[in-house]
């Protein structure tokens, strides 16, 4: 910058509870200059063209804003004055190169209804205005009060312009959502052809009610409480079911919906208490999507062939990166339906022999695995014993808060994994953040090791135009009886530049303190891995085939099932009957809360079906350590 940096002082008048600014002054190196950081207002734009070192107070919250600020610019790939100014009556944000150039057309303009106005945490002085449009400013003030006048100035505006839109566009019954007094449930989003576990899932809560009902057949909720059945895998056929996710138009036509919704959201808060728009429903359960962990057997199976400690962790932590990408086709991420408590969902993956990696570690080992063509249902069942077989199963085992239970097994492998998942939802703008709480552990019975790991955080992005996810934070697996351990990094995309889906990971000897692996690349691309041999493998994410999961068909599923238990609600969506799909769900979570009203008040606890609590996690009620000694091989 030329010259030296304007400086701004104003103050709050107690008694009068006005807003005032004394005049601005500016370093001596620039005592000419009228680019001075103090904010004005004024309650006409044409009675403010004065110069900006004139003294100010206002009272009228919807008085206009004016005053130099620091704009971060992509052209220059720097910091640039520039004179802003705040239309209330309007809802704009104006920008100009200078005080003396306002007459003419701005430089740009924002749009504040539906925006979002975030103060940063890299500083006191920076704050950014996300347009619903899904343009930003970043900003900088001259110091943290000014920066705090200019954000309460513009999330006013923006408030009334919001509200406005809502009052004229009135969402329409089928778009019900209210902010509800109880409820807890993760959020999911997820770019196309991107899953992140899940992103858009608010908590489900009391709906809006709707002035017609349709009489709904009862789904017996409390009938399907007996002791756990095994689910014969002989049963399951491949799944056909295809629930594209392709109405992209959706968002578009119902924007005043959620600016509506957005309107009522503060920086951090909590979403467990927000129930969103039916429309943007998935048309299945988060149960079921947590199966997409499972998408690549193969690399689940071929983590116990490992010949050594250090192969198999290497292993799991190409299986652990390459389970996230898979997930909904569609051109928008939706929210799945959030599980009721009680509700189960059961798969199974069959996974022929020829087709798991070796003990051999190698790049050709990746070449096996991806570019295998998937087998026929005819070919599957011929066989027989030359396929491997991996079940799955979850439960929703609370609802205050939600977490979700799930297992896998290859029983021919003596290889499970248990996990237990509790998401935190938070609003940070124009995105959504999500911790997911709760850990996992893989079991290898065949080598008596077992590796502890963590989930990362997830973020949605551009919840107003084409919604899509990124992963976020730091992960780690660890063995205690190797002495491995994993320590995995998602990284966000930074503010300007950068990549997206960007992740690394280092494998490491604990006890030698030697790092034999490195990893680097996307998480939903291509991976890198350079071993301490020098020796480097890529795999290929868009290439691997994804093994399509068995399920039984909906008559032999019992009630409480994931699809049987929202079949209902899949098929009106599937019908685009926004308002039947309401209805049934709307039931099913009237049901789950008078379930639990009544249960409080009788002092019966929820008694789940297939996994009990031990501390503070969740544990599958028969897994195969229970069943099959675990052997202490010699290595």
């Amino acid at each position: 910058m030329q010259g030296g940096e304007p400086v701004s002082t104003m103050k709050v008048s107690e008694s009068e509870g006005k807003l005032e600014g004394l005049a601005t002054a500016v370093t001596p190196n620039n005592k000419n200059s009228s680019c001075g950081g103090g904010i004005s207002s004024s309650s006409s734009s044409s009675s403010s063209r004065g110069g900006s070192a004139k003294g100010w107070q206002y009272s009228d919250h919807m008085e206009n804003v004016y005053g130099y600020l620091m704009k971060y610019t992509n052209l220059v790939t720097g910091w640039q004055y520039r004179f802003f100014v705040l239309n209330n009556e309007a809802g704009l944000l104006e920008y100009f190169v200078n005080e003396q150039s306002r007459n003419q057309k701005p430089r740009g303009t924002l749009q504040l209804a539906g925006a979002v106005i975030s103060p940063s945490d890299e500083d006191s002085h920076t704050f950014t205005v996300n347009a619903a449009s899904g343009e930003q400013y970043k900003l900088r003030a001259t110091d943290a009060k000014e920066r705090q006048h200019w954000v309460s100035r513009l999330q006013i505006c923006t408030q009334h312009h919001t509200e406005a839109i809502g009052k004229n566009n009135p969402p329409l019954k089928s778009r019900s959502f209210s902010l509800a007094s109880s409820g807890n449930s993760p959020i999911s989003q997820r770019r196309p052809s991107q899953n992140a576990i899940s992103f858009f899932n608010v908590g489900h809560s009391k709906l809006q009610s709707v002035s017609k009902r349709t009489n709904l057949p009862p789904d017996h909720l409390v009938e399907v409480r007996e002791e756990p059945e095994e689910i014969n895998a002989d049963d399951e056929i491949e799944d056909t079911c295809d629930n594209k996710e392709d109405d992209l138009g959706a968002v578009e036509e119902q924007r005043s919906v959620i600016l509506h919704l957005l309107s009522q959201l503060k920086l951090g808060m909590d979403l467990t208490r927000v129930v969103l728009p039916t429309f943007i429903l998935e048309k299945r359960s988060l149960l079921e999507m947590y199966a997409d962990f499972m998408s690549h057997p193969d690399l689940f199976i071929a983590i116990t062939n490992g010949a050594t400690a250090e192969d198999r962790m290497i292993r799991f932590v190409e299986y652990y990166l390459t389970s996230f990408h898979e997930g909904r086709k569609g051109a928008i991420a939706k929210k799945p339906y959030n599980p009721i408590i009680g509700e189960t969902f059961h798969c199974s993956w069959r996974m022929p022999k020829s087709e798991v990696a070796s003990s051999v570690f190698s790049s050709s080992s990746t070449q096996g695995v991806t570019n295998h063509a998937p087998l026929s249902e005819e070919s599957l069942n011929q066989v027989g014993a030359d396929c491997y077989t991996v079940r799955f199963v979850a439960e929703q085992v609370s609802h205050h808060p939600p977490v979700s239970g799930f297992y896998a097994e290859c029983t021919e492998r003596k290889m499970c994994v248990n996990a237990h998942v509790w998401t935190k939802s938070k609003f940070l703008g124009m995105s959504i953040g999500v911790t997911m709480v709760g850990e996992g552990i893989l079991s290898l019975l065949e080598h008596g090791e077992e590796y502890t790991f963590s989930l990362p955080c997830a973020y949605a992005r551009s919840i107003l135009t084409v919604p899509w996810v990124e992963l976020g934070g730091k992960v780690s697996v660890n063995c205690a009886k190797t002495g491995y351990s994993a320590s995995i990094t998602f990284h966000t995309k930074p503010f300007y530049g950068g990549k997206l889906h960007r992740v690394t990971a280092e494998v490491k000897h604990n006890i030698t303190n030697t790092v034999v692996c490195k990893v680097q690349g996307e998480w939903n691309s291509v991976l890198e891995f350079t071993y301490s041999n020098g020796e480097t493998k890529y795999v290929d994410l868009t290439k691997l085939t994804v093994t399509k999961k068995r399920v039984r068909p909906l008559e032999k599923q019992d009630p409480f099932e994931s699809r049987r238990l929202w079949k209902n609600v899949t098929d009106s969506l599937r019908e685009s009957e926004i308002d039947k799909a309401t209805e049934h769900k709307h039931t099913l979570e009237e049901r789950q809360r008078t379930e639990e009203r009544h249960r409080t008040e009788t002092g019966t606890p929820w008694k789940t079906k297939y996994f009990t609590k031990e501390g503070d996690g969740w544990v599958y009620h028969k897994p195969l350590w229970k069943i099959i000694p675990t052997t202490q091989p010699a290595e």
